[in-house]
């Protein structure tokens, strides 16, 4: 009887299974925020170079008229 009923509480004990649960919602979390972060990376180098490029085509005075 006594192994029945630790084999009972085994299968109604439910601390493992939130942890798992709390594991892969971390790591589904930390997983979009690199796609976002490469996402985000690329687009943001496209624009400083877009800049970069019109800054430096650009003059300015240091006279006044």
């Amino acid at each position: 009887m006594k192994l029945f009923k630790l084999a009972k509480n085994f299968s109604n004990d439910e601390d493992g299974a939130v942890t798992v649960d709390w594991v892969v919602l971390t790591a589904a979390i930390v997983g979009l925020g690199i796609a976002v972060l490469s996402s985000v990376t690329s687009g943001t180098k496209t624009v400083t170079q877009a800049v970069s490029t019109h800054l430096n085509g650009t003059t300015v005075t240091t006279t006044f008229p």
